[in-house]
């Protein structure tokens, strides 16, 4: 029961570097958490390779892995996006997104080679990335006066809480992900004490 509310991803930025006829294809393995960051990482790899014909991306976000999107960016569709996702499914991860940059060397692949090359690119990221089974959560905006913070941050640590945003001053707000399991008993920990204010808010996973 308890693996049912967790789910695989990856710890740390990893990269692979296929090469077919000519074509380097640099594959880019990130760990991410919502759409927002995945914009920025792919702006990010555009400005760092702007001589680059196409920056072909997947992603697959949510315990439940339900939010997913893939983008062949000028390549003939279904032959960039898909197989990257399909990698990124094949290794059962989510809260991942994989960023192919292509460097064209002027011969043509065809679609089967386009379709291998992405692939093999994507899996030579995925394959060397650390990987980390991690708690389906749910996301709180907990706000509260400095001198109780001791005792919130303790609870988090104690309930195995991803932090996400913390701003800790003589008022104190944190955005945190709060484990599925640990939730009915930890909220109602955080509510009793005194000057506590826990919401739950959503994170952006629209793709």
């Amino acid at each position: 029961m308890e693996e049912n509310n967790k789910f695989t991803t990856i710890s740390a930025c990893s990269i692979g570097d296929f090469r077919d006829r000519g074509s380097k294809f640099l594959s880019f393995a990130y760990p991410v958490k919502d759409v927002q960051e995945i914009k920025e990482k792919i702006n990010l790899l555009k400005k760092e390779h702007p001589k680059a014909v196409h920056h072909c991306y997947a992603y697959r976000l949510g315990g439940d892995g339900n939010q997913f999107r893939a983008n062949d960016d000028g390549e003939p569709a279904g032959s960039a996006g898909k197989p990257i996702l399909r990698q990124i499914d094949s290794l059962g991860l989510s809260n991942v997104l994989v960023v192919v940059v292509r460097y064209f060397g002027g011969s043509l692949l065809g679609i089967p080679g386009l379709i291998n090359a992405y692939k093999n690119a994507t899996l030579m990221a995925l394959e060397s990335a650390p990987k980390l089974v991690k708690w389906i959560e749910e996301i709180y905006e907990i706000s509260f006066d400095y001198p109780v913070m001791g005792e919130v941050l303790y609870l988090l640590k104690q309930c195995e809480s991803s932090i996400y945003e913390q701003e800790l001053q003589l008022f104190c707000i944190v955005k945190a992900g709060i484990p599925i399991p640990y939730i009915n008993l930890y909220v109602k920990k955080l509510e009793e004490l005194n000057g506590v204010n826990i919401k739950n808010i959503k994170l952006d996973l629209t793709p």
